[in-house]
């Protein structure tokens, strides 16, 4: 189960990191998606929310140069577990356990990136729900269910029977 647990957890720092380099070396792409979701540019227009709408360039560029550095962050993070856990796979449960703290740590951090940033933040708070083209909800939870089942099936007790 150990070697299941970090393989797991080495593919979630693989996906975190080919989402970061994606953002990097595909910039503007990307960059869009935020600009629209902030700007609500693209949700109901008689909707009673638009006030919220931040149409400031820089802005838009702090608020994905954010994202991008959570997900380089989480996926270093996950990674250094990943191989943290590697080197202890053969020690005791206790330094095992202690091993994973940060690919607990990089796996939570993505799962909150997902569940907070874009469908708690740009999900209700930007009206992203309401976009037919810049609704990136069904992706973040598929990150999320992603990140947040491999954090459960890392914090599982260790059987040794």
């Amino acid at each position: 189960m150990r070697t299941v647990k970090i393989l797991g957890t080495a593919s979630m720092g693989l996906m975190l990191g080919l989402f970061a380099f994606g953002n990097l070396t595909d910039y503007n792409v990307n960059f869009q998606f935020v600009r629209h979701v902030l700007s609500m540019d693209t949700i109901f227009p008689d909707s009673g929310i638009q006030y919220r709408a931040i149409t400031a360039p820089w802005a838009h560029h702090l608020a994905y140069a954010l994202v991008i550095a959570t997900q380089v962050v989480a996926s270093a993070a996950t990674w250094l577990g990943a191989w943290r856990m590697w080197k202890a796979r053969h020690a005791p449960t206790a330094v095992f356990v202690q091993a994973r703290r940060a690919a607990v740590f990089g796996l939570a951090l993505g799962a909150a990136l997902y569940l907070v940033g874009f469908m708690t933040v740009g999900g209700e708070w930007f009206g992203m729900w309401m976009s037919s083209q810049w609704n990136g909800i069904a992706s973040a939870f598929r990150f999320l269910v992603c990140l947040g089942g491999m954090l459960a099936f890392l914090g599982m007790r260790e059987d040794h029977g």
